[in-house]
This record gives C-alpha cells, sequence and structure tokens, in this order.
C-alpha cells in the first residue's frame, strides 16, 4: 500500500507540533524531513525508540495520549511517503523551507541528514571513501557546513550564489537516491517492524 503523501495543511500541523517542543535539539519540518529521508536511506534499520528522542529533543511535549498519537501518525505518514518514492525511483523532492524573501537555503535539511548519519557510522565512514561514490554526500556535506561556526569546516569563503546553491540542492537529491541505492543491499528491509513499533507507540 502506498501511503497518502501529508497535505498542505498536514504538513504545517505536524510544524506546529515540533514548534511546540522548543529546545535547541528538537527540529523544525525541514530538518525533520532530512533527518528521515537519512534513516530511510541509510544502511541500518533504526527503530522509532532510538531515533524519536533526537526529533523532539530532550523531552516530548503532549498535552495528552490523543496529541502524541497524532504526532506519530503524521510522522509515520510521512516517512511511508518519503521510503515510498525513494524506492520507485522516482525523484524524490526534499522538503525545504523558504525564508522570509521566499528563497530556499538548504542548510537545514542537510543538517538534519547529518544528524540521520549519527546511526550506522562506520558504515557512512564506507561510503565516504569510496571512490565511487562517496562524492553522493559532498553537496550534502556542504550545505550543512555553510554557517558553521569553525570557518575551517565551511565549503566555500565567499557566500553561495543562488546558482550555486541551485546547484547543490540538486546534487543532494540526486545524491540521496544514490545513496538510498548504495545501501539497498546491505539494509535489512525490515520496515514492517518499522511500523509495528510506531503503531505501538501511538496506543
Amino acid at each position: 500500500m502506498i501511503s497518502e503523501p501529508l497535505t498542505d495543511a498536514e504538513l504545517d500541523h505536524l510544524s506546529a507540533i515540533l514548534d511546540q517542543f522548543g529546545n535547541k535539539s528538537s527540529m523544525n519540518l525541514e530538518q525533520l524531513d532530512g533527518f528521515l529521508s537519512a534513516l530511510i536511506c541509510g544502511p541500518e534499520l533504526v527503530l522509532p525508540s532510538k531515533y524519536l528522542p533526537m526529533i523532539w529533543g530532550d523531552k516530548s511535549v503532549f498535552e495528552d495520549a490523543s496529541s502524541a498519537q497524532e504526532f506519530l501518525s503524521l510522522l509515520m505518514r510521512h516517512w511511508n511517503a518519503v521510503a515510498d518514492t525513494l524506492n520507485s525511483g522516482e525523484l524524490y523532492l526534499p522538503l525545504l523551507l523558504e525564508d522570509e524573501s521566499g528563497i530556499t537555503h538548504g542548510n537545514d535539511w542537510a543538517n538534519g541528514f547529518m544528524r540521520g548519519m549519527e546511526f550506522g557510522k562506520e558504515d557512512w565512514a564506507l561510503l565516504l571513501d569510496d571512490e565511487d561514490h562517496g562524492g553522493s554526500l559532498v553537496a550534502i556535506f556542504a550545505l550543512a557546513n555553510e554557517h558553521n561556526p569553525d570557518p575551517k569546516m565551511r565549503p566555500y569563503k565567499d557566500p553561495i550564489s543562488a546558482e550555486l546553491r541551485e546547484t547543490l540542492i540538486a546534487s543532494a537529491v540526486a545524491g540521496t537516491m544514490q545513496i538510498y541505492r548504495y545501501f539497498k543491499a546491505k539494509r535489512s528491509i525490515r520496515s514492517e517492524e518499522h511500523t509495528s513499533e510506531l503503531q505501538s507507540l501511538r496506543h
């Protein structure tokens, strides 16, 4: 069964829930999309009990059980929609937020992706060292480190132009699809176990 992608209204609602977590460790909607993308593309199945604390930070804030169930339901549908797109081979488009000027920067998405890479670090390191496929991460790293506090970690000395940013985002999209294929043979296809745990958390 193909999961129905979240509507714009449902994405806005999911974003509002994320905003309620309100601490330095929690994620916004763009970071969440990048984070889930890395988990879906990655070398191992990461169960919700391990990654949920990274989404809502130090602790989750829900008024009642139904609010928690609603959040988990939206999360599961978004996970499935991303996974279905990548598995189908169709073009995966990251969920990027616009700033006040209507510009999408992609930094939060890339940072969310890198947070997802904290699971299965040894396998991600093998990808980085792979001469044929390691380049799939270059654009993601560049966007993630654009404003790194350490100037040495920034990919460019000068501000990224609009044209270069567009190229980096397109390369990140292509890279995500390449990474999904790269780890597919290694990754255990145990989506039912993932879905089962999310459903159990909802009850």
